[in-house]
């Protein structure tokens, strides 16, 4: 009988197959040796490399189901160490118990779950409580729903994408028989994401335990919200900061910001794009004045408490995430949905201890969160870093008297 960890393998190898295959379509359609006999054999192979890779996730899915419902029996004392209830949310909360008692059912079946580096993966968090994980994030500062988020199913793989560039005119052939030149063809680059593990470990008390379901649901989903909420974000910042010399410039007036997004950005994102600072940064922003003497930053007409500039929202972040660049406050201008792309594996998972890391000592118990996901800069001419000391107030035209 196959393990669940056999046929996760089997599941995972396969969708780095597809991925494989769909970048040699991709190599063969922009080679101009490759007959239509040669792509559409690479299609055949990767429709079959799809089949695959759906049929074994089904499989998963039915071995995780009946692993669920099949629990195997104490030998000890010929007694289930748990008691599974119909739902989701109490069978996840009758093993999160088992792992930290030590049930051998429970222990042995995260046991036969390894992660690529052989390690237990831990208890997975089941759909419902990660869509209860998801919704309480979005009550947080979060930068993910800006930015592009794909699902995947392998732990790497590669996109091919056609950067921003400058479109010329077909060229213009005078004589009948003249001679056609090649075109400036666009070159075409390719992505790659890595899938990284993310994890953090809290501590609770043994009483949190003996409480409600619902207290220990609440507990668990409230932090690893946040957590995850903080680690994506740091991790969108940090490719933010790889843009190039050429996307970065120094402002100091309200026209120079306008220069940004008026010249820089692209007039097709400008209707996405929107402005990200600290809270510093955005205390400098929310007194600089417009010539009537108006505060520039106004509130939005669907949301009064979501401030915008020139009609796109001002997006803050706490200081400690999105700290000051030296003397200068920091200042993001674009679209992140084009600029920035996340590559999530929506595999986390949960593991406790009441005996190492200090746990047996102090009679406590420690939960450990791992999370995987992988952020890429895509388009890094969809956004303009420009950093700022300070905001000039827009100086009144010859005989407009400011108004108060």
């Amino acid at each position: 009988m196959f393990k669940i960890n056999e046929i996760n393998d089997a599941w995972i190898e396969a969708g780095q197959t597809v991925d494989e295959m769909n970048n040699k379509i991709n190599t063969a359609l922009i080679d101009p040796k490759s007959t239509k006999e040669d792509v559409e054999d690479l299609k055949n192979k990767r429709d079959n490399s799809v089949a695959r890779r759906d049929s074994l996730k089904e499989q998963l899915d039915i071995a995780r189901k009946d692993a669920e419902t099949i629990k195997p029996t104490n030998s000890a004392n010929n007694v289930d160490p748990i008691k599974p209830k119909a739902d989701e949310k109490g069978t996840f909360v009758n093993k999160f118990r088992g792992m930290v008692r030590g049930d051998s059912a429970i222990v042995d079946e995260l046991k036969s779950d390894l992660d690529a580096n052989g390690k237990g993966v831990g208890l997975t968090i089941p759909q419902d409580i990660q869509t209860s994980i998801n919704t309480l994030k979005r009550t947080f500062q979060s930068l993910e729903p800006l930015v592009t988020t794909e699902n995947v199913s392998a732990p790497t793989g590669t996109r091919v994408i056609e950067p921003d560039q400058t479109i010329t005119p077909f060229a213009l052939i005078d004589a009948e028989d003249g001679l056609i030149g090649d075109n400036d063809d666009p070159t075409l680059t390719q992505i790659k994401y890595a899938i990284k593990r993310y994890a953090g470990i809290s501590t609770l008390t043994n009483s949190l335990l003996s409480d409600s379901d619902e207290s220990l649901l609440a507990y668990i989903t409230n932090w690893v919200a946040k957590k995850d909420v903080i680690t994506r974000n740091s991790a969108i910042l940090t490719e933010l900061g790889k843009l190039p010399s050429a996307q970065k410039t120094t402002v100091a007036s309200v026209d120079a910001l306008k220069d940004i997004y008026n010249k820089e950005i692209d007039p097709l994102i400008f209707a996405t794009s929107v402005f990200i600072t600290n809270q510093s940064g955005f205390a400098v922003l929310d007194k600089v004045k417009d010539n009537f003497g108006h505060y520039l930053l106004q509130p939005s007409i669907t949301n009064p408490s979501q401030k915008q500039l020139s009609g796109k929202d001002v997006v803050v972040i706490n200081d400690r995430f999105l700290p000051n660049d030296g003397s200068n406050f920091p200042l993001y201008i674009g679209d992140l949905s084009q600029a920035v792309h996340l590559f999530d594996l929506q595999q986390m998972s949960l593991l406790t201890t009441n005996i190492g890391a200090g746990s047996f000592e102090h009679d406590l118990t420690k939960l450990r969160a791992i999370d995987r996901f992988d952020v890429q800069l895509w388009d890094a001419g969809s956004v303009v870093y420009a950093p700022f000391s300070a905001i000039a107030d827009v100086v009144p035209a010859t005989g407009t008297p400011a108004k108060a």
